[in-house]
């Protein structure tokens, strides 16, 4: 019904950027929350970055400072701007959003998942 679309991961060295986007398509009529996770090797799935409807920014206090979640409402998509990248960010970042689709209905969906790797 809905699909999430993660783009912009790579292999960076430590102290570079990256610019991830996920884009949401299907049976959308609006979207409420969206959020930026991450799973590392060997570790358990972690919230990064949340983004309200109205605009209202949460960070994991591991990224503070460093990461900016922000979202495009006409193209259904957000963003997560890395910079100062540490090799800790190593991960496989998924998007997800709480959907509301054409309908009333309200959706929770994720994306695939994009590598970004830190080089030390």
């Amino acid at each position: 019904q809905v699909e999430l679309v993660e783009s912009g991961g790579g292999l960076v060295q430590a102290g570079g950027s990256l610019r991830l986007s996920c884009v949401a398509s299907g049976r959308v009529f609006s979207i409420n929350d969206m959020y930026w996770h991450r799973r590392a090797p060997g570790s358990s799935r972690e919230l990064v970055a949340g983004i309200t409807r109205l605009g209202s920014a949460s960070y994991a206090e591991a990224v503070k400072g460093r990461f900016a979640i922000s979202r495009d409402y006409a193209k259904n998509t957000v963003y997560l701007q890395m910079n100062s990248l540490k090799p800790d960010d190593t991960a496989v970042y998924y998007c997800s959003a709480r959907v509301v689709l054409h309908g009333g209905q309200q959706y929770d969906g994720w994306g695939q998942g994009t590598q970004v790797t830190v080089s030390s």
